[in-house]
């Protein structure tokens, strides 16, 4: 009977795990290939909308997911959310302009949300703790073949066949996990009541005006005080102010997701315009923070300490303000070796911590969709925000001071776990 069959955990895991290559894949892809698409498009000076499409699209997402698979069940879901995703991809590669790119990109990132809500409430409601920490384990290697990989074999492809093919190189691999993650729960009809419409679309609202405001700084700041209003009124209570425990963990989420991800979508623009070195040694140091914080994770997973977010955070912070200000490639290169690294050393342990209910009375339910939104949050404002700061006159050190002050306030939030 419909809505009684239990999800496969083999497939849900598995599933998962290629999700997770899926998204490092897209990842190498998106940032290796931003800066030729930013000349070949004319939108130097448009670099929040073209990195910030995807993310705005996930988020919308969140309070839709829910109803839309409320309405049209899962194989409804899947059908929309592939037609979306695969039609979005295409129209970011035929666009001409930074307009049409974004259209694009924030299609394929709604879809992706979509699908992958639905997935993670599946897994959060069928993997025992012992196969999560597993699938945890397993997503982190996901990175270590792209990043050895990934930013070389674009660069190839995009010199054999231009940046637009290259652009749907992630295509396979994504249609590959959701199948698999919609397969093993196809029946699984159940979910929790639909996240607060209006509230939760603030966030992407909010963003939307910091990407577009660039040069009207007004709009932009009302657009940042927006986000933050809306962001301070889905997550728990005590989050905004770091309340010891779990609401400061998420905190924690939202801090490292603003400074990690905003440096990392920016990084081969920072090091090819400020640095001038070739978009080859830039593509380099673009896969060394993920190598690191792979390599790291498996490490770390084995040899857990309280202190591992503090340390692990703090080193991350070090790392993106010393690639802001070096001076060569390689000071670049060792910097953020030893931001991935910190992110290695720091992200099981924060995840750990920002899911554990301790003394707050929230449920798994409560604290999985928190973590999620904590991370989509950080990213969304990250690349936003710094996107918008690049385009301007303020330039791309100005983010990079952002997101390094990000870093070290999540540095801060950790710390406070008792």
């Amino acid at each position: 009977m419909i809505g009684t069959r239990r999800a496969s955990p083999l497939f849900l895991a598995v599933g998962i795990v290629a999700l997770e290559f899926a998204a490092a894949v897209t990842g190498f892809v998106a940032s290796t290939l931003l800066p030729v698409v930013a000349g070949d498009l004319g939108a130097r000076s448009d670099l929040g909308l073209l990195i910030a499409g995807s993310t705005l699209g996930l988020f919308v997402a969140l309070p839709l997911a829910s109803r839309v698979l409320a309405r049209l069940g899962p194989r409804g879901t899947l059908a929309i959310g592939m037609i979306a995703y695969l039609g979005g991809l295409f129209l970011a590669a035929m666009a001409q302009a930074a307009w049409m790119f974004a259209l694009g990109q924030f299609s394929a990132g709604l879809a992706s949300g979509l699908l992958a809500i639905f997935g993670v409430s599946s897994a959060i409601r069928h993997l025992d703790d012992r196969l999560r920490i597993r699938v945890i384990a397993a997503s982190s290697a996901m990175w270590i073949v792209p990043a050895l990989a990934g930013p070389a074999a674009t660069l190839g492809l995009e010199r054999l066949v231009g940046w637009r093919w290259t652009l749907l190189l992630p295509v396979p691999f994504v249609l590959f996990g959701r199948l698999l993650v919609v397969r093993a729960a196809r029946d699984d009809t159940r979910d929790d009541a639909p996240r607060p419409l209006l509230r939760t679309l603030s966030v992407p609202l909010g963003a939307a005006l910091v990407v577009f405001g660039k040069g009207f700084w007004p709009l932009a700041l009302a657009g940042a005080v927006i986000a933050v209003a809306g962001m301070i009124a889905i997550l728990p209570p005590g989050t905004a102010r770091l309340r010891s425990g779990t609401p400061a963990a998420l905190g924690a989420m939202v801090l490292f997701a603003i400074g990690y991800f905003g440096a990392d979508s920016l990084i081969t623009v920072l090091l090819t315009s400020e640095l001038e070195v070739s978009l080859g040694q830039a593509a380099i140091v673009l896969s060394a923070a993920p190598l690191g914080w792979a390599v790291t994770s498996l490490v770390a997973a084995k040899i857990t300490s309280a202190r591992f977010p503090v340390v692990g955070l703090g080193l991350t912070a070090l790392g993106t303000a010393v690639v802001a200000f070096g001076s060569s490639f390689t000071v670049a290169l060792v910097a953020w070796t030893v931001a991935g690294i910190g992110v290695g050393l720091a992200y099981p342990g924060l995840y750990l911590r920002a899911t554990t209910a301790d003394a707050s009375g929230f449920t798994a339910a409560e604290l999985a969709t928190a973590v999620i939104t904590a991370e989509c949050v950080g990213q969304l404002l990250g690349r936003a925000i710094g996107g918008a700061l690049s385009s301007s006159g303020t330039g791309l050190l100005a983010s990079y001071t952002l997101f390094a002050a990000a870093l070290a306030a999540a540095t801060y939030a950790a710390a406070r776990r008792e």
